[in-house]
């Protein structure tokens, strides 16, 4: 359990700095010929090229699916200063940058991004520039917490990476082409309807398909299409939803730290065995882990 930053000085001016939530800051004021990545480089494919000195900001998304090498995908990216490109961590693509440029780079676990495997291919898929509205807001953020979080007292820092990963996850919605809730903006109005009903009704341990489709007079086959075409099942829905609001108490501490069966049965989960299984293949740790880590930043925060 991270319970400060540490800082440890690399070669040629390399700073690394260890944050809680798994989340990393590398900063560098030469170009490396790699992006830093996870275990023995693979191929990639794709190149990030830039031309002008300045500084670059990079997310690399950590427990990413490494995915098979496709040369008819290979692609260049060009960056300019300011932009924030995600990348896989375990197969960090090549630049081709000016020797005297400044590297500001974020590493991050996917899960920590609500980002499923499929996602991250995506996300890759362009640069964030300081044109976009968000993009605009972050990029300046990103740059001044590499420079001055090594020297920030533990409890800012925790409060520092909590709002960092929050505000990098938001943008990697924003980059899949949702919105807050996951499901993609271009929805039928009976769905969204739906959606907020089933956010109204997490709780309900009996919320079922049969209950949902019953309060919007429709059938329960045509509920399942519904979702079918949004690339997912009601029964994934519910489970998801509920996974994120015990996993966001979890992560506050609230209600006065109260069991992790009894989190999971505010939300529905009939069974704690059943819901410690779901969590851990959805976040790749065990509740109380997440509780344990993830959550401290929060909790300074609340104090």
């Amino acid at each position: 359990m991270m319970s400060d930053i540490s800082t440890i000085g690399a070669d040629s001016g390399e700073t690394v700095c260890r944050m809680p939530m798994g989340l990393d800051i590398v900063v560098t004021g030469r170009a490396p010929a790699r992006l830093p990545g996870e275990g023995r480089p693979q191929q990639t494919a794709h190149r990030l090229t830039a031309r002008v000195n300045g500084e670059y900001l990079f997310v690399g998304v950590r427990g990413s699916a490494s995915g098979a090498f496709d040369a008819q995908r290979s692609r260049e990216i060009r960056l300019e200063p300011g932009d924030i490109c995600f990348y896989a961590a375990d197969r960090p693509p090549l630049l081709d940058f000016p020797e005297h440029v400044r590297l500001k780079l974020f590493l991050v676990p996917r899960e920590a991004l609500g980002l499923e495997e499929r996602d991250v291919e995506q996300v890759m898929a362009a640069p964030v520039g300081r044109s976009s509205r968000l993009g605009a807001l972050l990029s300046p953020f990103l740059s001044e917490l590499a420079d001055t979080v090594s020297s920030s007292q533990p409890a800012v820092g925790e409060m520092l990476a909590w709002n960092a990963v929050n505000l990098l996850a938001t943008l990697a919605t924003e980059q899949l082409g949702k919105d807050a809730t996951g499901i993609p903006d271009a929805q039928s109005p009976l769905l969204s309807r739906i959606l907020r009903f089933i956010d109204l009704h997490l709780a309900d341990g009996d919320l079922s398909p049969e209950l949902i489709a019953g309060a919007h007079h429709i059938s329960v086959r045509y509920l399942h299409k519904l979702f079918q075409d949004e690339g997912t099942t009601v029964g994934r829905w519910i489970q998801r939803r509920r996974l994120e609001e015990c996993r966001r108490d979890l992560m506050r501490g609230v209600h006065g730290r109260q069991t992790i069966a009894a989190v999971a049965g505010r939300w529905g989960f009939l069974s704690a065995t059943h819901f410690s299984r779901v969590f851990r293949a959805a976040y790749g740790m065990s509740p109380s882990e997440w509780r344990d880590t993830a959550g401290r930043g929060t909790r300074f925060r609340r104090r």
